[in-house]
């Protein structure tokens, strides 16, 4: 990276840089937080998040994308920043969906590390310095990984450990279980990411697939400060949905054996069929060949089709080219400095 004239390069060790010149400047920390409808737990989450970014030894920045919110999460977030400029905001000019958001984040985002977090509190702020310690260790990658989801039901326990075992199993085995987008990346992971700007978008499939070195850190999520989940089971199997056909063509894989499978189940009904009709003599003329034949296609075909359906609607989306995000008004950031490779930023 470059400050000023000189050519500057991270040291890692105590939150500096050192530059040609000699001078050594404090390491940048980007602090990436969407927000949606969140005005009950906003308040909250920056109480929180301010001490522990001013306890470290980092300059940092907290960008807060609002992501279309309909409340007066945006109007929250205009006063903190008019106090204190290391408060950003971009916001869209619609909801474009969490990963959209994120997204965002990033392409502004001039630190040398960036964490990416919700604004709920169920990622705590006070994991930032460990996180810190162990990318100036060496990590890339810190991931927080949670042993415990405090105030969620079986069911949502249950679905999500089958989503992460689907994911390991079919999909990217080096996608860690219990891992969200709560999240560490070091600068060349973010240069990295930013070249991804596919629309069906899974961070954590992508950060994954990028293979940079990651830590991992255990801890216990808390249930939500304030306000309600947004994420209920329809967005989640949606989304679980996105994660596995941007990233494998396993659906597609999975209608072959649906189909082999259907194939030998209708065979075997086929040969019922015939015993009843040669045998038994209880059918009537032309149910068997009928029978045997919607057996064997109807099923696996309207299977196949619409699993190539969906491949085929994602190239769609895909060659459209469109803005991943619109951004309506920035505050305390500078256009020039955004990632623009098809974003929504004149």
């Amino acid at each position: 990276m470059f400050h000023h004239e000189n050519v500057c390069y991270s040291t890692r060790e105590h939150g500096l840089r050192e530059c040609g010149s000699n001078e050594a400047t404090e390491m940048k920390l980007s602090v990436v937080v969407p927000v949606f409808n969140e005005e009950s737990a906003l308040p909250i989450t920056l109480a929180r998040i301010e001490p522990v970014l001013n306890g470290t030894s980092w300059d940092w920045e907290l960008i807060l994308i609002d992501d279309g919110s309909r409340d007066k999460s945006l109007p929250i977030m205009i006063d903190r920043a008019a106090a204190d400029e290391r408060l950003k905001i971009i916001s869209f000019s619609r909801n474009f969906g969490h990963q959209a958001a994120i997204t965002a984040g990033l392409d502004f985002a001039s630190g040398d590390a960036v964490i990416i977090m919700d604004a709920d509190l169920q990622d705590p702020p006070e994991l930032i310095p460990q996180m810190l310690a162990l990318h100036e260790s060496g990590y890339d990658v810190v991931s927080p990984q949670r042993t415990s989801r405090e105030g969620e039901g079986f069911f949502k326990r249950w679905t999500a450990a089958c989503f992460y075992w689907l994911l390991r199993k079919g999909v990217d085995e080096r996608v860690p279980p219990e891992v969200g987008d709560f999240r560490l990346l070091g600068r060349n992971v973010v240069d990295v990411l930013r070249q991804c700007r596919e629309h069906q978008r899974f961070m954590r499939g992508l950060v994954a697939w990028v293979g940079f070195r990651e830590a991992i850190v255990p801890f216990q999520r808390q249930p939500r400060a304030a306000g309600e989940t947004k994420y209920p089971l329809l967005k989640m199997l949606r989304f679980a949905w996105t994660a596995i056909t941007s990233f494998s063509a396993l659906p597609l894989r999975l209608s072959i054996v649906v189909g082999m499978t259907s194939s030998g189940l209708a065979f075997l009904y086929f040969c019922w069929a015939l015993y009843a009709a040669l045998i038994l003599k209880r059918t009537v003329q032309g149910w068997t060949s009928l029978v045997a034949l919607q057996s064997l296609s109807v099923g696996i075909i309207l299977l196949s089709l619409g699993l190539i359906g969906e491949y085929i609607a994602n190239i769609y989306e895909e060659s459209k080219q469109r803005p991943l995000y619109v951004v309506r008004t920035l505050t305390n950031l500078n256009r020039g400095n955004h990632f623009s490779i098809h974003s929504g930023i004149e």
